[in-house]
């Protein structure tokens, strides 16, 4: 069956290839006495550095082959659900190495950083109009650093106002993330059940309401990639106990230019501009979650953010109850960069386009596989849909079939989430797979799930670089790098 493979070779660490010599050389400085002069003697080195003898084509096909054993978008399917793993385009890329760009440095003088910083005011006004917010500030690193950025402003909001507010709701079918975040900016989490369509429970809402109650932490579509219908009273109620409506913005691809959180009565939301925007997305560092809030809770955000007086731009550091900073200067630049390229370049037609195509190759995979696996809340969905694997009760069919895609070359979606769908598989396609390419994943699992021998799949993958791993051993010893395999800890 057509698709990428990866390379399953072993390859052999640099120092390996080589009998270990000397590669490269610094050419000699007769002034290194007088610095040597100036290190510490415990730093001086005393033996040759021992660097692999190898030539730069081996050295250049040593780095293509390890790129060969990574699974990337680049080189086919990503549908991790609730992660919208987008292509990134290209553009952003060459936007952010330009030589102008990569000269800058966050410490000069605001007059000569003009241009960059008309850049990031625009991102903030085209976030804001986007999400229905009045102001928004770029500095945290990533959708859980903005959770917990925004639980800290819920958190000095209510002391300014001298309320004893010390409660967080938040449905079961919510990312992982929103409780923890909740709990490390020192609130108590009140979970609620979902209703039979997998949506807010009312009632549980309503009970769990009270004059404690600071904020309800929701997402819209939730994780089962429904839209909650009953938004608008959900609004009311928890603006009625006084409480403020946060909203977790991971699924905002399948709504923007369609429907703003604003209008649905949000007062906080983030923004992940590696899953909506097409920025890089992954690894803790690459990311960005931009928060956005309604105008009475502008003077809570970290500071700086940046304005506009006339026709100049500048840091405004000035915010009565700021929280702080949260994350140096004003955020990931790099990242904010190409954002907003995507959005110049998709314009507000282009936004809506992108969210309708993803809601149509969501709804189009969920027709291929019915019959081939159950889903336990039917209906339309929007961007995202979560099957249960789960067959009579049995346990680990999610992870036998994650293991069996990638012997097809294509990246599992995510499994186990949310915690409310026995043995799920959380599927997201985005707008940027093409109908073949869907219908070949769709393919696939059938052939896995109808076809494939359980012994077969208790075996997979067995065409990757790597077997299957013991992932609870993994966790628990850490090999981070060669020097641990040389003294024996793996």
């Amino acid at each position: 069956m057509r698709g990428y493979q990866q390379a399953s070779y072993p390859e052999p660490l640099l120092i390996e290839l080589k009998e270990k010599g000397v590669g490269y050389e610094l050419p000699r400085w007769d002034g290194v006495r007088e610095i040597v002069e100036l290190v510490p003697e415990r730093l001086i080195r005393r033996s040759p550095l021992q660097i692999p003898n190898v030539s730069e084509p081996e050295v250049a096909r040593h780095f293509f082959r390890l790129s060969q054993m990574n699974h990337c978008v680049e080189a086919g399917f990503y549908p991790l659900g609730s992660c919208t793993m987008k292509y990134n385009p290209k553009l952003g890329e060459r936007l952010t190495t330009t030589p102008h760009l990569r000269g800058m440095h966050p410490l000069q003088p605001e007059d000569s950083v003009q241009g960059l910083l008309s850049i990031l005011y625009e991102l903030q006004r085209y976030l804001a109009e986007i999400g229905g917010m009045d102001e928004v500030t770029l500095q945290p690193a990533a959708g859980a650093h903005g959770e917990f950025t925004g639980m800290l402003m819920v958190r000095k909001y209510f002391e300014v106002r001298g309320e004893g507010r010390d409660e967080v709701i938040i449905p079961d079918s919510a990312h992982g993330t929103n409780p923890a975040s909740a709990a490390m900016a020192g609130f108590k989490v009140v979970e609620i059940p979902s209703n039979g369509r997998g949506e807010v429970d009312l009632k549980a809402l309503e009970a769990a309401l009270s004059e404690r109650t600071a904020a309800f932490m929701i997402t819209n579509p939730n994780t089962l990639g429904k839209f909650e219908e009953d938004i608008l009273e959900i609004s009311d109620m928890v603006h009625d106990a006084g409480a403020i409506l946060y909203y977790d913005g991971a699924n905002l691809n399948a709504i923007m230019g369609w429907a703003r959180p604003g209008d649905m009565g949000f007062d906080i939301m983030h923004f992940n501009l590696h899953k909506t925007f097409a920025t890089p997305h992954g690894g803790g560092g690459p990311g960005s979650g931009p928060v956005g809030v309604k105008r009475f809770l502008k003077e809570y955000l970290p500071v700086p953010i940046v304005v506009k007086e006339g026709e100049r731009y500048r840091l405004e550091w000035n915010l009565k109850h700021t929280i702080g900073k949260v994350r140096a200067y004003t955020g990931n630049v790099a990242v904010a960069l190409r954002a907003w390229a995507y959005i110049r370049v998709m314009g507000r037609e282009g936004l809506k386009t992108a969210s309708a195509l993803a809601t149509l190759n969501s709804n189009y995979l969920r027709h291929l596989l019915e019959g081939i696996l159950p889903d336990p809340y039917p209906g339309l969905k929007k961007h995202e849909f979560v099957l249960s694997s789960s067959r009579d009760g049995s346990r680990g069919e999610a992870r036998e079939i994650a293991k069996a895609l990638l012997d097809f070359g294509l990246h599992p979606p995510t499994v186990y989430f949310p915690l409310i769908v026995d043995e799920a598989l959380m599927i997201e396609p985005t707008e940027t797979e093409p109908k073949e390419e869907i219908e070949r994943f769709a393919e696939v699992l059938r052939r896995i799930v109808k076809e494939m021998a359980p012994a077969e799949r208790g075996r997979a993958p067995e065409r990757t670089a790597a077997g299957r791993v013991d992932e609870v051993l993994a966790a628990k010893r850490l090999l981070l790098t060669w020097h641990d395999i040389e003294e024996g800890k793996a």
